[in-house]
Formats: structure tokens, C-alpha cells, sequence
């Protein structure tokens, strides 16, 4: 099932109104009401596309509400969240070659619907700017659309970076809350690019439209990046729930073997195949099963490959992707790496109970999550490549030798 991919029109958007129609505009959130737009957000149980999968009509009335609580009256801001930061991830990117306008579409509906004036998209690259000064110079939009370059870093689009950097600052976590203080110290909505297009489908064709796909708690559809070792790499659009052996038949995969799956990205956490194979393509269900959805990334890792190689080498460049604001990332993902380091490489039985040791020290100590995504995935590595690190200790693994980097950084 499509809908976003389907709906597609490309960058022409003469192509996009003649399909679409202009977006219905619906008024703006008053005291004490959510308003017509928020209320069918809600009623769509539309959940954030960016990997935290939280209720958009939350954040949405959460902004509404900072702005009705304010001393002095101050208009928020709407921020398109497209900084991908997730090496394995490629959704935003294809999103916004294919369908930009109903990107852009949904960042405007919500900033009417909320009272925003001003909508800035973070993107990395693209054209969507091209696209932003097209429908400014034919008045397609009631509020000033301004198109960002930011900077390619694992944590560029964490939201309080990516307000931060908005404001001037580094692309570094602040701790502050942006639907409180967000950029220009005002209360501004922050949510993924996918997320705004399901947005600006759902004010055309309604909440129940919506619902007619997905599961009732997460509904609709999903884009997902599937790559590693399949034949056939790509985005695909699938209903929230499906099983993670449709999606990788999907992209060619006829069985997915002895292997593994790392779900949810290098945040996330790698489960056999066989285990994974029947599992729901659903945030909660993933979580509940120790994994995670996160962005949409589904990566499959050949059985003849060493797991242990490829994630030291995602611990590696995740400690260096992070914040060096606490001690969690200043110390504590660097220790982890160089264990996980000397296990893959070395078959070091001390790093092994000193990797254990530390993982247990770091979820919920930093000052952003980014500690505790590392921590999952690589307590998940362990317990997914069992054999494997029983065969390091033995000094057999022949896999690292053809171990090819199969799940590393492509974006960044």
C-alpha cells in the first residue's frame, strides 16, 4: 500500500495543484479549542515519522498552548525537521525529490492551524528551496517558507540541535523544550518531513481515510529505507504493522536466512532474521521486543558476514558522533568501542566483561538519548551474534577477514 509515493507529482507544482488542489486551509487554534485541523490530526492518531513516534496532535496543541499561556503573545514557528541524520536512512532525501510539495503543503496547514508566520525546513541538501521560492513568487502560501542548509551530523536533527542551530548555535543537544523556547525563543513545532506530508493527506482526505491503513495505535503508512545485503536497496511506503519479512521480500530478499536485521538504524537494534522475519513493522511492538522502528530502517546483514566487525565499527563512529557535552559521550561510548574493538579484533575475553559492565552504566545518564540508542544496539549485537562472540574468544571467526562493510555510513 502508497499513498505518499502514489500521490507524487515530482518538483512540478503545476503537476502538484492540478492533482492536490490548493491546501485547505482550515483556521487557526483559538483559546481553550484545539481547532478543526488539530482535532483531525488527532482524530487520524498521526504519530511523528522521525523515530520517536509521538502523537503529532500532541505537539501541535502543546504549541497552541504555550503560545495561549504566554505573558506577551508571540507567534510561534513551524520547523520541517529533514536533516536525516541516520546514515542508513533515505526517506527524507527521496521524499523531497518526489512529493516536496506535500512537504511543504503540511509544514503550512499546521502553521495556519497553530498561528505560526514563519515555517523554516532543515535539509541537507536537494532542491527543496527551488521549490519554496516557486510557490513564494506565485503566493501559494499565507506565512514565509524558508529553506535551511544544515550540517550532515548524527545529531543535527535531534530537535533541541537543530532549534539550537537554527539560533545561531552548534547542532549539539540543548536540553530545552521547543514547544516552550524553541527558535527565537519561540514556542515552535518541530517534526519530520514525512511526517508533514502524511499531514497534508490526511487535512484532504480525512482521519478515517487515514486510519484505513496501519493498526489502530500506530495508523497509516510508513516510509522505509531497506538496504544492506538485498538485492534490491530502496524506499518503500508499507502500512505500519507490516511483518519485516514482507519488507524485505519486498526489496528481493526470498528468505532472510541465518542472518541478522538491524531495525530502527544505529540507534536501534539487530535481531536474528529468523526472529525478526515475523515481526511487526509497528514503534511499539518493536520496542516491547527490545528493538526499535526509529525512522523507518530495515538493514539485513548476510549470515556470512561477522556482526561483531560491522557494529565496532558503528560504535566507533557513533562515539564520535557525539555531543561531547557529558560524560556518557565523552567517556563512556569511546570505552564502549574500544571493548567492542577488542572482542571483534583481538577475542579479548576482559573487554568482553568490561563491554558488559559499561553497557549497564550508560542508559539514562546523558544528556540526550544518544547514549542509550549506542547502548541498545550494542547489547543487542551480543545477544544477536552469540556465536559469533564465542567464536572470537576462540580466535575462529573467518568472517571478519570477508566481513565487508555492509551497514556503514553512507551519508555522512
Amino acid at each position: 500500500m502508497t499513498r505518499l509515493l502514489a500521490a507524487a507529482t515530482g518538483p512540478d507544482l503545476d503537476a502538484h495543484l492540478r492533482v492536490h488542489g490548493p491546501g485547505p486551509l482550515r483556521g487557526a487554534v483559538r483559546p481553550g479549542q484545539l481547532g478543526p485541523l488539530v482535532e483531525e490530526v488527532a482524530a487520524a492518531g498521526l504519530r511523528g515519522r522521525g523515530g520517536g513516534w509521538f502523537p503529532t496532535s500532541r505537539k501541535m496543541a502543546a504549541v497552541a498552548d504555550a503560545v495561549a499561556g504566554a505573558v506577551r503573545s508571540r507567534a510561534p514557528v513551524v520547523v520541517v525537521n529533514a536533516m536525516e541524520g541516520e546514515p542508513l536512512s533515505g526517506k527524507d532525501a527521496h521524499l523531497l525529490d518526489v512529493a516536496p510539495h506535500l512537504v511543504l503543503d503540511g509544514a503550512v496547514l499546521a502553521a495556519e492551524a497553530i498561528g505560526a508566520r514563519r515555517v523554516v525546513a532543515a535539509v541537507t541538501g536537494g532542491t527543496l528551496h527551488l521549490r519554496a521560492a516557486e510557490r513564494r513568487a506565485r503566493g501559494v502560501d499565507p506565512v514565509e517558507v524558508e529553506v535551511r542548509a544544515g550540517p550532515e551530523r548524527y545529531l543535527s536533527g535531534q530537535e533541541s540541535a537543530l532549534v539550537r542551530w537554527i539560533n545561531g548555535g552548534p547542532a549539539l543537544p540543548s536540553g530545552a523544550v521547543p514547544y516552550e523556547k524553541g527558535v527565537g525563543g519561540r514556542p515552535t513545532l518541530v517534526a519530520n518531513a514525512e511526517t508533514f506530508a502524511h499531514l497534508a493527506l490526511i487535512a484532504r482526505r480525512g482521519a478515517r481515510w487515514f486510519r484505513s491503513a496501519g493498526s489502530a495505535s500506530a495508523p497509516g503508512t510508513a516510509l522505509v529505507t531497506v538496504g544492506g545485503d538485498v538485492p534490491s536497496p530502496g524506499v518503500l511506503e508499507v502500512a505500519v504493522g507490516t511483518p519485516v519479512g514482507e519488507v524485505l521480500h519486498a526489496a528481493g530478499v526470498q528468505a532472510p536466512g541465518e542472518g541478522a536485521v538491524l531495525l530502527g538504524g544505529f540507534g536501534g537494534a539487530f535481531l536474528s532474521a529468523g526472529d525478526a522475519a515475523g515481526i511487526p513493522l509497528h514503534p511499539d511492538v518493536l520496542r516491547d521486543a527490545g528493538a526499535a522502528l526509529g525512522p523507518g530502517i530495515v538493514s539485513l546483514l548476510a549470515a556470512e558476514r561477522c556482526g561483531l566487525a560491522e557494529t565496532a565499527r558503528i560504535a566507533r563512529w557513533m562515539a564520535r558522533q557525539g555531543a561531547q557535552q557529558c560524560g556518557p559521550c565523552m567517556f563512556g561510548l569511546p570505552a564502549v568501542a574500544s571493548d567492542l574493538e577488542g572482542l571483534a579484533y583481538d577475542g579479548d575475553a576482559r573487554a568482553l566483561e568490561r563491554l558488559h559492565r559499561r553497557l549497564g552504566l550508560l542508559p539514562g545518564r546523558g544528556g540526550c538519548a544518544h547514549p542509550d540508542g549506542t547502548a541498545r544496539l550494542i547489547a543487542s549485537a551480543l545477544a544477536a551474534f552469540r556465536t559469533d562472540v564465542a567464536a572470537h574468544l576462540s580466535g575462529h571467526c573467518l568472517a571478519a577477514v570477508r566481513s565487508m562493510t555492509a551497514l556503514q555510513p553512507q551519508n555522512h
